[in-house]
């Protein structure tokens, strides 16, 4: 189900809480909630729709992908850049990784550890802040 972008400050600065199988379907909003934004966004974190648990999607140009409980083992790399967000107004300076791996669970639940470079382990630094209620 497509859901309303959270724009609420003191909400999306709160910390997310864990994932459980319970919020498989979670991961569906997100991703049609990306899909009808997909052409100002490429990543979305589940409090960006309201929900306060840790899971992020991210576009990575031929599909999306869904992380259950997502965290950063690594990181290599750092540049400066600026970034906006569908739920704040305008854009930011902040540094990021051009090199990560994360740790996440998959929608069969599984455990999954995997590299992420360039644009995409930027979206996914962006979405994990969000989790940890950091706004960039």
């Amino acid at each position: 189900m497509i859901k309303p972008i959270m724009k609420d400050i003191l909400f999306l600065q709160q910390q997310s809480q864990e994932a459980s199988q319970a919020d498989l379907s979670i991961g569906k909003d997100l991703q049609d909630t990306l899909r009808a934004h997909q052409d100002a966004c490429v990543g979305l974190a589940a409090n960006m729709i309201g929900v306060q648990k840790r899971i992020i999607i991210v576009s990575l140009g031929f599909g999306h992908l869904v992380m259950y409980n997502p965290v950063l083992i690594s990181k290599a790399k750092p540049y400066q850049t600026t970034e906006s967000c569908l739920s704040l107004v305008g854009s930011r300076p902040t540094t990021r990784y051009e090199e990560i791996v994360v740790g996440y669970r998959n929608q069969d639940w599984q455990e999954v550890v995997m590299p992420f470079t360039g644009f995409t382990a930027q979206i996914i630094q962006h979405e994990l802040d969000h989790l940890e209620g950091i706004i960039i």
